[in-house]
């Protein structure tokens, strides 16, 4: 008998389709859709804060009480985060607002009206025009990719328990 030597048929298959999943991988990771980007660069040039997709709110429900705590909110640029009383099912008065920076920031709201065991509200992102001071008319809600208004939905009740994130 000889010796065998080189590479055998099976270890080359085997060789080639580890090839072929590292590429689609590497397709996959570093390729494919680069929707995201032409969205940002078209909200940078275009109404600032107005449609993107890095605004977002983090929060769980609430024990009733003058401060909302927030787990996580982020903007692209500077804004509010206003807080909604409900009315017949939609946002109503503004309870409270208060100002965050750019980028990701926990954060805490003291309301001018306390919220109820049982009550539902919201929690809404609105832009800032620069000035740092909350006026309803010119600090328009911030929309999502699809058109949407950001907001958190979130209830006021003494059994939050552990959910609590504050």
């Amino acid at each position: 008998m000889e010796p065998q030597s080189g590479i055998k048929a099976w270890q080359w298959i085997v060789t080639v389709i580890v090839i072929i999943i590292l590429i689609i991988i590497g397709v996959l990771v570093f390729g494919g859709d680069k929707t995201t980007d032409t969205i940002i660069d078209d909200t940078s040039t275009s109404v600032p804060n107005s449609i993107t997709g890095v605004n977002r709110i983090v929060m769980s429900d609430q024990y009733p009480g003058n401060i909302v705590y927030l787990s996580s909110v982020q903007f692209e640029n500077g804004g509010w985060v206003v807080i909604h009383s409900d009315t017949a099912g939609k946002p109503g008065a503004i309870i409270g607002q208060t100002y965050f920076e750019k980028g990701i920031n926990p954060g805490r709201i003291t309301l001018t009206k306390a919220t109820v065991e049982g009550g539902t509200y919201y929690a809404m992102l609105h832009s800032d025009d620069g000035n740092k001071i909350f006026d309803p008319i010119k600090d328009l809600p911030l929309k999502d990719t699809n058109g949407s208004i950001i907001m958190k939905i979130f209830r006021a009740a003494a059994s939050v328990g552990v959910e609590i994130k504050g």
